[in-house]
């Protein structure tokens, strides 16, 4: 009987099952496009429905199994990872009682009381952690307390939606150091919790379930989980961990000092360093546990690149989206096309979407583009859409600078992977940039791939990731950086980042809105 293995991918903007074989070749796919709504007069907020989103997860599943036309009990394991920072929590009983997506910022008035009320508390547990508040539990977990008490009492549990869905597939409730160290509640060194930071806040300090390295088993699709996806009891169940990590695995970004950029809903720009390397005094980046023991990872991050995309498709590009589908290609490719002779640096728009990463005050500018004309022939859709792929590499660059300077470490060249590097302008675009070699995988879809490596080697198919990337990771374009352009974007780099400040002063001063602000700001 031939072996499969299932990995299920839940990012920010969709749910996603991937199916490959056990030489890693991606056998069938299926989405579902999935969106976190605020919640009626809870401002900032990004609520995770489990009820919907579960029939997502289920839909999917079948629809994998039936698009690769085999036999569920051939799958012989699963994993999942998951967008980071998410959270769901549970009863004595394992049934979910509330959730938020990765982004949710309700807890600013939370933030804001930690940071006033417990001296220095959030440079001190980012020194163990890695993470601020901007993202983390704790916040939110006060905002449940004091918000939802009724909830908050019958939190016996808490997961990562990664975690969550293996929890719905098992029965077990259990997590790893690469999606649960986003909590912030966290040990870098131990890659455990410290429950010790949740005590001193106030917070219930016995829910935080046990922590297995990527790759462990947990347990087996359970008869009730059988029934609803169509999944075999027979397949395994292996933790996963966070997109990002999982993802660099899928790349083959294993080792110390190897570098990827992640171009998904949100961009990623990673950077391996050894596990005891502390994070950097001035809070500027995030440090990670990977999902290799023995190494975290430094990480800026690009906000709403991919969303920003989606964006600009469903709201300007209507005419664009019926051309494609006469042709039968995809929008994005479409977009491309138009956009290959639009010169190097746009006409000099300037969009302001992302922020470079400020971890310890993260805010951004309210969405716009700088320096439209009214020349039609220069100003349009093409040069909107090419000025946008150029300011995700530009933010994506100045991050990984960043991180290059905190690590003291050379990059030479940086696997790009995720949607965005489906584009060949873009993945060029990234080459000019950065001014690095850009490699490219076969498999884009590192992330699925990493959480299929994960279930591979909790079934015994590959000793552990090395072996994995090993037999798996393969490489599909390689992009040379053209000095000529690097030295264009140098010089668009320096104007972006003024004009941003400048953006950022308008919400400062109450004009504009910022189209994202971190809980306590």
């Amino acid at each position: 009987m031939k072996q499969y293995l299932l990995a299920i991918d839940a990012g920010t903007g969709s749910i996603r099952s991937v199916l490959f074989d056990t030489n890693g070749k991606q056998i069938a796919i299926s989405q579902r496009e999935w969106h976190h709504l605020q919640e009626e007069n809870v401002c900032n907020s990004m609520g995770f429905d489990t009820t919907r989103n579960w029939e997502l997860v289920c839909e999917c599943l079948h629809e994998v199994v039936a698009k690769a036309s085999i036999d569920a009990k051939e799958i012989v394991a699963l994993s999942a990872t998951s967008m980071r920072e998410g959270i769901v929590v549970y009863d004595k009983n394992k049934q979910e009682l509330w959730g938020v997506a990765n982004v949710d910022a309700r807890a600013f008035k939370e933030v804001a009381f930690l940071q006033n009320n417990f001296d220095g508390i959030e440079k001190r547990f980012y020194e163990k952690s890695g993470q601020t508040f901007a993202l983390g539990a704790l916040p939110r977990l006060l905002w449940l307390k004091k918000n939802r008490p009724q909830i908050y009492e019958k939190v016996a549990y808490i997961s990562m939606i990664g975690d969550w869905i293996l929890a719905r597939l098992s029965g077990v409730i259990a997590s790893d150091p690469s999606n649960a160290g986003t909590t912030g509640i966290f040990n870098l060194q131990t890659r455990n919790w410290e429950n010790s930071m949740a005590k001193e806040v106030g917070i219930k300090e016995n829910i935080f379930p046990p922590v297995f390295e990527v790759g462990s088993v947990i347990g087996t699709v359970t008869e009730e989980a059988s029934t609803q996806t169509g999944l075999s009891t027979n397949t395994q169940v292996v933790m996963g961990g966070g997109d990002v990590q999982l993802g660099s695995a899928g790349l083959g970004v294993i080792r110390e000092g190897d570098v990827a950029i992640l171009g998904g809903s949100f961009w990623q720009q990673v950077v391996n360093i050894k596990g005891t390397t502390p994070p950097p005094d001035d809070m500027s980046l995030r440090v990670n546990p990977h999902v290799i023991n023995g190494l975290s990872q430094a990480e800026g991050i690009s906000f709403f690149s991919g969303l920003v995309m989606r964006w600009f498709r469903d709201a300007l590009c209507a005419y664009e989206k019926q051309e494609a589908h006469k042709l039968g290609i995809d929008v994005y490719e479409y977009l491309e096309q138009k956009a290959q002779d639009v010169p190097v640096g746009s006409y000099n728009i300037l969009p302001i979407f992302s922020d470079v990463m400020k971890y310890g005050k993260w805010y951004h500018a309210a969405p716009s583009f700088l320096n439209l004309g009214l020349d039609e022939k220069k100003y349009n859709i093409a040069s909107m859409f090419h000025s946008l792929e150029e300011n995700a590499a530009i933010v994506a660059s100045i991050n990984l600078e960043n991180v290059q300077h905190y690590a003291d470490i050379e990059i030479d060249e940086i696997v790009f992977a995720g949607g965005a590097s489906k584009g060949r302008l873009w993945s060029q675009i990234v080459a000019d940039v950065t001014g690095k070699t850009v490699k490219v995988p076969e498999v884009t879809e590192a992330t699925a791939l990493g959480a299929a490596m994960a279930a591979g080697i909790g079934a015994g198919v590959y000793n552990d990731f090395e072996d994995a990337v090993k037999q798996l990771v393969r490489w599909q374009h390689f992009y040379e950086p053209n000095l000529n352009h690097t030295k264009i974007y140098e010089n668009l780099k320096i104007k972006w980042q003024k004009a941003y400040e400048v953006q950022l002063k308008l919400v400062d001063d109450n004009i504009t809105t910022s189209m994202w602000k971190a809980p306590g700001l």
